[in-house]
């Protein structure tokens, strides 16, 4: 598992720390399905500290396509 979080998409260090904390969570909900895959979130767009948890949820929705997770 990998994060790619620049610096253009969140300035503050804080912030990205943040949003990885919760990328890691939304990972670890999804195992043991998304352990045979090799995967890379990385943030493309501006992500706005409000909005962190919008985007773990958006990460959780793609995980849960990749494994066909229901929920």
């Amino acid at each position: 598992m990998g994060y790619v979080i620049g610096r253009k998409a969140m300035p503050r260090a804080v912030d990205r720390n943040r949003l990885r904390r919760r990328l890691r969570e939304s990972v670890r909900a999804a195992r043991p399905a998304v352990e045979r895959f090799d995967i890379i979130l990385r943030v493309r767009d501006r992500v706005r500290r409000n909005d962190i948890a919008a985007a773990a949820a958006e990460a959780w929705v793609l995980l849960a396509k990749l494994t066909g997770d229901p929920r």
